[in-house]
């Protein structure tokens, strides 16, 4: 924790502010191992303060031994007001990318003669490359994705709705110890997995349809990210066809992967071979995304994206094809970067086509 707050302080120094408050929750468990749902980190050259209200503070003393933890009732901005002379600030950087304007403003009126300087993606920044703890957090994550993938393919079958097989995915993570689930598990049978975030609904899953899921869970504070697409019975050849050119962009994009490689170039090589085979408008969502505390994080793997990949990144690689009526296929790993190429954590099967017998 000490090393990231060195590397803010670095950057804080750039900014022209003596301290920065720290509110979104993945920034402040990253930079002080709190999990409170309420609280704010002050970081100054001198000394990290972690300000909780009551039924935080004994919390907040066991989880961050080297913050000075501070109590206060009533307004945090009326305790900032009053405690951030005695700790010589005289410009305040804050979350400008998480508070609300009228949190800034209120914050400015509150401080008075302290100048408040909304700042953006510091503690992002950071976050974007990972350490060896981090990645092992991640790859226990992906390690209940994968199995939990391995056992709905004993529950497919037609006459299930895509309710019942979120809800078997989500129980299913939590016993083996995830915390909750990453984000609403996306569910597409049949024609409605022309819906890149199609939710599960109570649709009816039929045999000779494919199905895509998109799952993850939160493990130690970190999420997993997983799309695998199957089929009940035997796939027909238009299926075939769309799930191996999905494949074959995503073995491309994969193989782009590395240090020192822009973000968008990644992109570039999953998107010209589907562009190739005349389904370029069948793909309009981004090849992937970093993931870490937040399952959606910087970097970006997108077109504009001109982010250069660090050894340390973990990111996901996810094209996909969306045909309106017919239906979709996307196929997503988590890969952390390295130097000469990518190493994937996903381990759930996905060549050839996964087939569930009907």
């Amino acid at each position: 924790m000490q090393g990231r707050i060195k590397r803010l302080l670095a950057r804080i120094a750039q900014e022209n502010v003596d301290a920065f408050l720290v509110m979104r929750p993945e920034n402040l468990f990253y930079l002080s191992g709190f999990t409170g749902s309420a609280g704010a980190l002050v970081v100054t050259e001198r000394q990290v303060y972690l300000m909780v209200d009551f039924r935080y503070f004994e919390q907040a003393r066991e989880q961050c031994s080297f913050c000075q933890v501070v109590g206060f009732q009533g307004s945090l901005y009326e305790a900032l007001a009053e405690r951030l002379p005695h700790w010589g600030v005289e410009r305040l950087g804050c979350e400008g990318d998480f508070l609300s304007y009228k949190q800034v403003i209120t914050l400015q009126e509150k401080l008075e003669n302290i100048p408040v300087a909304p700042l953006h993606g510091l503690v992002e920044e950071l976050r974007q490359v990972k350490d060896r703890e981090e990645i092992e957090l991640l790859s226990r994550a992906v390690a209940l994705a994968d199995r939990a993938f391995e056992h709905i393919l004993d529950c497919l079958k037609p006459g299930v709705t895509e309710w019942d097989v979120a809800v078997e995915l989500e129980c299913f993570m939590r016993r083996l110890g995830a915390s909750k689930s990453a984000f609403d598990t996306i569910v597409a049978s049949g024609p409605r997995g022309a819906l890149p975030h199609g939710v599960a609904s109570h649709r009816v899953i039929r045999a000779g349809e494919m199905v895509t899921m998109d799952f993850g869970c939160l493990y130690g504070g970190y999420n997993s990210d997983l799309t695998r697409t199957v089929v009940l019975g035997s796939p027909h050849p238009r299926q075939q066809e769309i799930y191996d050119l999905v494949l074959a962009a995503q073995r491309a994009a994969l193989a782009a992967v590395r240090a020192g490689v822009k973000a968008c170039e990644v992109d570039r090589a999953a998107r010209e071979v589907i562009a190739s085979a005349g389904y370029g408008e069948n793909f309009g969502h981004s090849t992937g995304h970093g993931v870490g505390l937040a399952v959606h994080e910087e970097p970006s793997v997108s077109q504009k994206s001109e982010v250069v990949l660090q050894p340390g990144m973990v990111i996901t690689v996810e094209p996909g094809i969306y045909l309106p009526g017919w239906g979709g296929v996307r196929i997503e790993d988590m890969v952390v970067v390295e130097e000469q190429g990518c190493r994937i954590l996903t381990s759930a099967p996905k060549d050839p086509l996964p087939v569930v017998p009907v």
